[in-house]
Formats: C-alpha cells, structure tokens, sequence
C-alpha cells in the first residue's frame, strides 16, 4: 500500500516477467498486477547465495498463474518468506507450494506450510547459502517484518521504492511505524529492497527521509487542528491539508490521516 510521493526510478524498473539481478544474492520477478495501490505491482524477491542451488523466495505475490509458474521453475525452492499479510504479497502462496512444495515462514499462522515455525524478530535464519535476519518493523500492519542481508534489506511495504506506506486501518499503528523506521534507519548503509517500486541505494536516507515526510505531515494536522478545531474528522483534514494531493487518493490519505489523529490524540 502507497502514498503519493515519488523518487527517481531505477532505469531498468519495471520489468514484468523477467527476473532482475540487483544485488549479487537478490533478484527481483515484478509481478503483473499495477494499480492505486501496488505501484507497478508487487516485488517477489529471490534469494540466492553464491554457489548455492537453492532459492529463498520472498512474498510470491498474487494469485497468478503466470507470476507463480515463472517462480516455480527457477529452480528448488529452500523457503518462502511473508513480510506481512496482505493479499498482493501472499495470495500466491497455496500455489506456489503445490507446484514447489517449499515451506512458508510468516509472522502469522495464516500462512505457514509445511514444518515452519512462525517468525521471530532477532532469528537468524540459514538458507539457499544465505544469513537472513529477521527485522520486526510493525506499523504498516500489525505483523510487517523485514528481511536484512548483508548488504540490503528486504523492506516490503516498510519502505517502499516510491511513494509513502499506508498505515492499515486494521491493525496499523503510526507509532510503531516511527519505531519501524528508527529501527532501519540504524542498520547502516544497506540497499532497499522494497516490496513496490524500484531498489533504493541506502536505507539510511530512506528511513530519515519518511522520518521527516511523516513529521512534517503531524505538524500540518496540528495547524489543521488548530484551525478547525480538535474534533475535525479526517475527512476535513484531508480537504484541508492534502491540496498538494489529486482528489482520487484522498480516500488514501484519509486513512493516513487518521491514523495520525489517533496518533496525536492519544
């Protein structure tokens, strides 16, 4: 889920149906499925250490026959990682075990098959000759982590390539969030490997970059608040505040604003 404000593409995003080396362990296979929401569709990682024969898949995307066949035959699949619940990066899942029978990891029992435990923040997990640590980063949904490499981390809808995260009007909390980005903004120069839109040089400048994004936006809801008063809706905010925004994603950022009211009025 997005926001609406952008950064600079990679030059060769996106690439529908074919598999994108990035980093020397991560390519990425862009899934078919653009829209308000999902960018220019959803990012389904794969994981491969040097020398290895194995793939660790994250997030296989939606329920498409195409996407999971190309997934299926790229060779033997160790893992399959979730990032978090929702449909663009999970409804694949039941698909891609039929064709692979690879095991599913997730924070949340909805998704594990095979014998996988649940997710861990701080687990250290060994596969396809990987070291892949799990990074809790709830806030966007209640279960979003993220999957730090040596050398990038896996951010799925945390950071994205482009645009700002939607908090879940579900289970999404604004102040996890903020701690989420704390969290990767101190692991250092890493790529962001993000789960819509292109690959980021350095997490570091993401994270203070959505940091401050997200400051600034508290600060004009306070002046909103200050203008038309501290029981104004979202809605209003939203009319208000967002006029730098096309009318067709105010019912997004009305979400947006009110999880920054709940925030605020805490």
């Amino acid at each position: 889920m997005t926001g609406v404000t952008g950064v600079a593409e990679s030059l060769n995003h996106p690439a529908y149906g074919r598999l994108r080396p990035v980093t020397d362990t991560a390519s990425v296979l862009l899934a078919e499925n653009p829209g308000l929401m999902t960018l220019e569709g959803t990012n389904t990682w794969v994981l491969r250490g040097r020398g290895s024969d194995e793939l660790v898949i994250v997030d296989p995307g939606p329920d498409d026959d195409a996407h999971i066949a190309r997934l299926a035959a790229l060779g033997r699949i160790a893992l399959v990682l979730i990032s978090h619940r929702h449909g663009d990066h999970t409804d694949g899942i039941d698909k891609l075990v039929e064709l692979t029978g690879a095991p599913v990891r997730s924070v949340g029992s909805g998704f594990l098959r095979g014998l996988s435990g649940h997710l861990v923040d701080g687990e250290v997990i060994e596969a396809a000759g990987l070291t892949i640590t799990v990074l809790a980063t709830p806030g966007h949904t209640a279960d979003s982590v993220s999957f730090v490499l040596e050398d990038a981390v896996l951010t799925a809808d945390t950071v994205l390539g482009r645009g700002t995260t939607v908090i879940d009007t579900e289970d999404g909390s604004l102040a996890d969030y903020l701690q989420s980005l704390h969290r990767l903004r101190g692991l250092g120069p890493r790529m962001v490997l993000p789960g819509h839109g292109p690959d980021l040089p350095d997490v570091q400048a993401a994270a203070a970059g959505y940091l401050a994004h997200r400051q600034q936006r508290l600060e004009q809801i306070r002046s909103a608040l200050r203008d038309l008063g501290d029981d104004a809706t979202a809605r209003q905010i939203v009319e208000h505040v967002y006029g730098d925004v096309d009318e067709k994603l105010w019912g997004v950022a009305e979400w947006s604003v009110q999880a920054q009211l709940d925030y605020l009025r805490r």
